[in-house]
């Protein structure tokens, strides 16, 4: 009898605030060849959608503690005063077949038994004055603020043996086709 075949892996995409990880997983998403099994985990989180931020399902605290407490959460972290969870539906997506892309946090990442997971960790980069200058455009923070997640960005190196480093300093398109390529290779082994 044929052994079983693995699992894919689990994509781990992780980066400081302004390196651009969302505009990287968005290029990637719009720009995978069809047919590839390959599934985004989207992420549960106790701050309201915006339109021009992150697609999530926004939860209230009390919604998400449930959640968490009933074991609904795969993985699950707190950063600057957010919950933010990926759901357990990821194993079903791997079991039947898809590659599953979690866009995550470098502090979490760092805290996971990872000898327990296939996980394939890529990390988001971007220069630290390009960094300050896309976290000031967002217009989210004032300078005081950026100046944090600035200095929180260089406090969590998630960068190692393993670890994929796409830097996103240049064009969106050179740091996404990086993605897509890493991704492409991963269901065309």
């Amino acid at each position: 009898m044929p052994s079983p075949s693995p699992l894919p892996p689990f994509v781990y995409v992780m980066g400081p605030s302004g390196a651009g990880k969302d505009a990287v997983l968005r290029f990637a998403r719009d720009n995978l060849p069809p047919g590839l099994k390959v599934a985004f985990a989207h992420r549960y989180i106790t701050r309201p959608a915006t339109a021009d931020g992150e697609n999530h399902v926004a939860l209230t605290a009390a919604e998400f503690e449930a959640r968490r407490a009933a074991g609904l959460f795969a993985f699950d972290w707190r950063a600057h005063d957010v919950a933010y969870g990926i759901g357990i539906e990821i194993e079903s997506w791997r079991r039947a077949g898809f590659v599953v892309v979690i866009s995550g946090s470098r502090e979490h990442f760092l805290g996971l038994r990872r000898d327990d997971l296939d996980i394939r960790p890529v990390l988001i980069t971007a220069a630290p004055a390009i960094v300050e200058r896309r976290l000031i455009a967002r217009g989210r923070e004032d300078a005081e603020s950026v100046a944090e997640r600035l200095q929180r960005g260089a406090a969590y190196d998630a960068a190692g043996p393993g670890v994929l480093v796409i830097d996103n300093s240049g064009p969106l398109p050179e740091a996404g086709s990086r993605l897509v390529d890493v991704l492409s290779g991963l269901c065309n082994p």
